[in-house]
């Protein structure tokens, strides 16, 4: 289940992010008329079909490991986050019938018409993934039904998806989808600027995503922050964990590096910053922030997993966000420095790397439960047997599909350039 997720979750990423690119790139056709914008919107246009089929596929193989991997947990939850999932599937249909009339509609409808369908690609797909993750919030912060030690009754489905926990981790998620997909596509024609391959049309392109991955970029910082403190509130001991924080107390140090010796309690290596986990906490650097002292042992997450995976989040993602503020210096400038370019394509695959990081920081750091405070995850998972062999089958399928993606892709963007040159 976790190799599926890491794999889906960069493939939704950007199936959910590439339409908006489309959009922009076609919006600046039909007012400016430059050819070059009407090579960039069919060449997103054919990847945003790629990312959508692969993405439906992977996202069909989660759907049935749900039921057969995790028993004990749908026999409860099934039935209280059935309702965001239900508008998951709502908003995927949109998306489906609105990238074929985009894909099918040249010139067959106005083109304002034609643009607005692709624009609703992008919209259902961007809340396609709010479902989602207001599902997975669910599982941080339960909510919408009573639980009488066995089972769940007085269901509320709509308190349920709109639990404590659904706007942070949107917000979080969404950001972090536009950052790492604008780095990676604006890195990747960086690339191809570098190397002089169509070097107007590159530009172009790479101003397109670096305007929406550079904003988000920007911005992740502050919805991070906000994100903290919505953790520490409802589930401290993941706080903790991701800190290395073991012992409750005032003025608590925010460590930059460093990896917690559970055994000792204590943070080796780290540079500390006195009183600043009590200020991200709770805005008040004389806050007192709980520590992993204050939960049974039995309940605490793997705190080295987690510290360092948020570690990597955090570190890449303010290393995006001065990139992003320089992306906007370099821009009213007028012209990008050969090192700055460089630096994005070195950027192209970490912004997916600070997604999986953030998703382990999400789903370790609330271990030892599956459903927060209320169901284990050892209760949860399915009791048969081998389930290694499905492993190995879902991992030749997923190689294959990214092989098959990774290939797609690079043909798409080898005949746009030779369409631009010619």
């Amino acid at each position: 289940m976790a190799f599926s997720l890491g794999f889906h979750i960069i493939f939704a990423a950007i199936g959910m992010v590439m339409p908006f690119f489309m959009c922009t790139a076609h919006w600046l056709y039909l007012k400016k008329g430059d050819e070059r914008y009407l090579a960039l919107t069919r060449m997103w246009m054919k990847g945003v079909a790629i990312f959508f089929a692969v993405g439906a596929v992977s996202g069909t193989v989660l759907s049935f490991e749900l039921g057969l991997l995790w028993p004990g947990f749908m026999r409860h939850a099934g039935a209280i986050i059935g309702m965001p999932f239900s508008w998951e599937g709502t908003a995927f249909f949109l998306e489906a019938i609105a990238i074929g009339l985009f894909l099918y509609g040249w010139k067959r409808m106005n083109r304002w018409v034609h643009w607005t369908t692709g624009l609703v690609v992008g919209i259902s797909g961007f809340v396609s993934g709010i479902f989602v993750v207001a599902a997975n919030a669910w599982m941080n912060s339960p909510a919408g039904f009573t639980w009488d030690g066995r089972a769940a009754y007085g269901v509320d489905p709509v308190r349920a998806m709109f639990n404590d926990a659904w706007l942070h981790q949107s917000l979080h998620m969404q950001l972090g989808a536009l950052q790492a997909v604008g780095f990676a596509v604006g890195g990747i024609h960086g690339f191809l600027y570098l190397r002089g391959r169509s070097p107007e049309l590159n530009l172009k392109a790479l101003k397109i995503a670096m305007a929406f991955g550079a904003a988000a970029a920007i911005v992740q910082p502050f919805a991070g922050h906000f994100a903290g403190q919505k953790v520490a509130q409802l589930q401290p001991a993941k706080l903790a964990a991701m800190e290395g924080h073991f012992e409750t107390g005032p003025r608590a140090p925010l460590y930059i590096g460093g990896i917690p010796n559970v055994e000792k309690r204590t943070m080796e290596w780290g540079i500390p910053l006195p009183g600043m986990l009590s200020f991200v906490a709770h805005d008040d650097v004389n806050a007192v922030v709980t520590g992993l002292d204050k939960f049974p042992r039995s309940d605490w997450p793997p705190v080295v997993i987690v510290h360092v995976a948020f570690q990597i989040m955090v570190g890449l993602g303010t290393a995006m966000a001065l990139l992003g503020v320089l992306y906007f210096w370099f821009l009213k400038r007028g012209d990008f420095p050969r090192w700055f370019l460089w630096a994005l394509v070195i950027f192209i695959p970490l912004g997916a790397v600070a997604i999986e990081a953030g998703w382990v920081v999400t789903e370790v750091g609330r271990q030892p439960w599956i459903i927060y405070g209320i169901m284990r995850t050892k209760d949860a998972v399915t009791p048969v047997p081998g389930m290694v062999y499905h492993f190995y089958l879902f991992l030749a399928l997923y190689l294959a599909l990214a092989a098959a993606s990774v290939w797609l892709l690079r043909r798409q963007i080898e005949i746009a350039q030779k369409t631009s040159e010619g």
